[in-house]
């Protein structure tokens, strides 16, 4: 950690991660009319005022912000910002980057141009930002410590940020990439499309509704899909009973699961992997004597 004269800078130059990872965070009191800029950033960045005010400008819009608002600044777009003359501000800043640092920050509301919130959580994360410059040498248990301190600081800014601005595109979007990530994790579990909306946070009716406008199917036709495709890898790939190829796929009885899968595929789970071996060592044989005709 750098300790500067009213202001606490923690660096962190290890990239264990790298779809969301912590590059700097700090807390500064500034002095009057301090500022920063006209300038770029490499990563992104964001400000979260505790105290004062002052005025942040990005191309030729300005605000002037005061305690509980925040900005972000996004990388390569030029900003400046500055401390007001008789009640200077007083704030933290958390930089980060990483190949989804985009898109977690569309999910809170924020980034694209939409770069100004508010949020009455200020307290709590000074504390959490404290604690996380305490955290100021290498190790890797440090390294962890950081990355959940990031993620840590979405997740208050994703309940408590006020001001989201996404499009109702934009938010149908993270709907079904959350839906279907949701179901990737856990078809294996014999979640249902209730569980899939209450994860979500959205009603049944609506769920299907993104899903026949986006996908062209319906959120249980996509479920029974998703593990019929995961049976059939299965049953290619392992020496797994019919049982446990069921088992695998959210399937508790193994009868229902057949009869799904010949509905879905027209044939049995036996058939179809007596075909596919029977396909696989074909395609070997004939490898083989183009390789003794060489």
């Amino acid at each position: 950690m750098i300790n500067l004269e009213n202001a606490y800078v923690l660096q962190s130059k290890n990239r264990k991660f790298s779809e969301f990872y912590l590059c700097y965070c700090g807390y500064a009191r500034c002095e009057s009319l301090h500022s920063f800029g006209p300038a770029v950033r490499p990563n992104y960045l964001i400000h979260l005022i505790l105290d004062g005010k002052g005025i942040f400008r990005i191309g030729e819009v300005q605000y002037e912000l005061s305690a509980g608002q925040g900005f972000l600044i996004e990388p390569e777009v030029q900003t400046f910002y500055q401390a007001d003359k008789d009640s200077p501000w007083t704030y933290l800043w958390v930089g980060f980057s990483g190949s989804r640092a985009g898109e977690y920050l569309r999910d809170i509301g924020l980034g694209n141009g939409s770069g100004i919130f508010r949020c009455e959580e200020t307290e709590r994360l000074k504390r959490m930002l404290i604690d996380i410059l305490k955290k100021n040498t290498y190790t890797i248990e440090n390294d962890f410590y950081r990355e959940s301190f990031l993620l840590s600081f979405f997740a208050v800014l994703s309940g408590h940020i006020d001001g989201k601005n996404l499009s109702r595109e934009e938010t149908e979007n993270v709907y079904v990439r959350e839906a279907l990530e949701y179901i990737q994790n856990n078809y294996h579990y014999g979640i249902r499309v209730s569980d899939i909306s209450d994860y979500v946070g959205i009603s049944r009716g609506y769920l299907h509704t993104l899903f026949t406008k986006n996908l062209n199917q319906s959120p249980q036709e996509y479920l029974v899909n998703y593990r019929i495709t995961r049976a059939e890898h299965l049953l290619s790939i392992t020496d797994l009973s019919v049982e446990g190829v069921a088992q695998s796929c959210g399937y508790s009885d193994p009868l229902v699961f057949s009869k799904l899968f010949k509905k879905k595929t027209g044939r049995t789970p036996s058939a179809y992997r007596k075909a596919d071996w029977e396909r696989t060592r074909s395609e070997l044989r004939e490898k083989q004597q183009h390789l003794d005709s060489l």
